[in-house]
């Protein structure tokens, strides 16, 4: 009798594709409950984009590419904070919004503020991945791919 696990279905079959934005944002969070100071996530052009706007908005600390047996990969360094006495908490939360199953888009002047503004949507815009931010100035909407705040 041969077993076979449901990714390696999917695999064979090709029933599905990867989610690879929400692959990366439940990394990162699972990454932080477990006090991990390193997560490491395969690159694509879409999270490789996202990971540099989470770098450059500074909720994480490093990232750096590595290659390994011809798969390339994101090396993220995390930030935590060094003393800490209370219970682990998330220092942010990271939300998908727009899925496979269910593609939310909206034009630049309803793109959602998050907390006001101190949170961020990130959307991917005809120009390319953007802060919601971004979109706003340039005038643009696209697909709200999540929110973190």
């Amino acid at each position: 009798m041969l077993i076979i696990s449901n990714n390696e279905l999917i695999k064979i079959l090709g029933i599905m594709g990867r989610d690879t934005i929400a692959e990366i944002l439940t990394s990162i969070r699972n990454a932080y409950m477990d006090q991990k100071r390193v997560v490491r996530i395969t690159s694509t052009n879409s999270t490789e984009n996202v990971v540099k706007i989470l770098l450059r908005e500074g909720f994480i600390e490093n990232m750096r590419k590595q290659r390994e047996k011809h798969k390339n990969f994101l090396v993220l360094t995390l930030r935590h904070r060094r003393t800490r006495k209370k219970p682990y908490r998330n220092p942010f939360n990271l939300n998908r919004i727009s899925r496979p199953g269910l593609r939310i888009y909206s034009n630049y002047q309803r793109i959602p503020r998050i907390l006001g503004g101190m949170g961020i949507v990130i959307l991917s815009t005809s120009r390319g991945i953007m802060t919601d931010r971004e979109a706003r100035l340039e005038g643009i909407g696209g697909e709200i791919l999540c929110s973190i705040w």
